[in-house]
């Protein structure tokens, strides 16, 4: 049981760097920005002409879109992410080091008003959980982390895996996700779904199935430390 919460749901107006990934709030997200129109977008949160430094990532609906030109193209739901690190190359292009911070909705687009997407959104704020299932909170979570934990054993055999903390039950189901391969769709699930106790259901389960696969196939994806190159997200550069 959940009650409404009190964050705002306002609108905004954010520039937009559609992906074909989809960025969870809290995880970090590296950029090579080569193409011109996305090169602009850096120069601008440089020098704060965007407010904050924040800016939209909204995933692909399919990797066959080359230019997105509607609403259709891309998924409903996106997360913004706040710029930290840029480096500025001798060419012009920039190596950068973001932090996903909310999540919104797009209710519509703009390709005329800058070089690069601008996107009219709304900010999709979590149910609250309530203070009266405290103890079933605790067990989900213990329940999550043990399946995070299954997941790691299985892909890595990691030896110094550590329980990641839950003082925030809104943002677990996103740190036990972050460093696991899953697929778009299931990525994407978990971003749109707004209840944080449903979410970490849903983790659990998505964690326990691939921890399945990974020890039925034998074969496991690299560490994401050693990822290097691999992963970085493919883009519209």
């Amino acid at each position: 049981m959940t009650e409404p919460s009190e964050e705002s749901t306002g609108k905004a107006i954010l520039p937009l760097f559609p992906l074909q990934t989809v960025l969870l709030p809290g995880t970090h997200l590296p950029l090579h920005i080569f193409e011109p129109r996305y090169r602009q977008l850096m120069t601008d949160l440089v020098g704060d002409v965007v407010p904050d430094r924040e800016f939209g990532v909204i995933a692909l609906r399919t990797a066959m879109v080359r230019e997105v030109s509607g609403t259709e193209h891309v998924h409903e739901i996106g997360c913004t992410t706040v710029l930290r690190e840029a480096k500025r190359l001798p060419d012009g292009r920039f190596d950068v080091v973001t932090t996903a911070k909310r999540r919104f909705r797009l209710l519509e687009l703009d390709r005329i008003s800058a070089p690069y997407l601008i996107g009219s959104v709304e900010w999709v704020p979590d149910d609250r959980v309530s203070s009266v299932h405290g103890d079933t909170v605790a067990r989900l979570a213990d329940v999550a982390k043990a399946a995070h934990r299954r997941y790691c054993e299985s892909a890595w055999h990691a030896d110094d895996w550590t329980s990641p903390p839950d003082d925030d039950i809104n943002a677990l189901a996103y740190r036990l996700t972050a460093d696991c391969l899953l697929p778009l769709e299931d990525r994407q699930r978990l971003l749109e779904e707004p209840n944080p106790l449903r979410r970490l259901r849903i983790a659990c389960r998505l964690l326990t199935r691939e921890a399945g696969f990974l020890n039925t196939l034998g074969a496991v994806p690299m560490p994401p430390g050693e990822l290097g190159e691999f992963t970085r997200p493919s883009n519209l550069n």
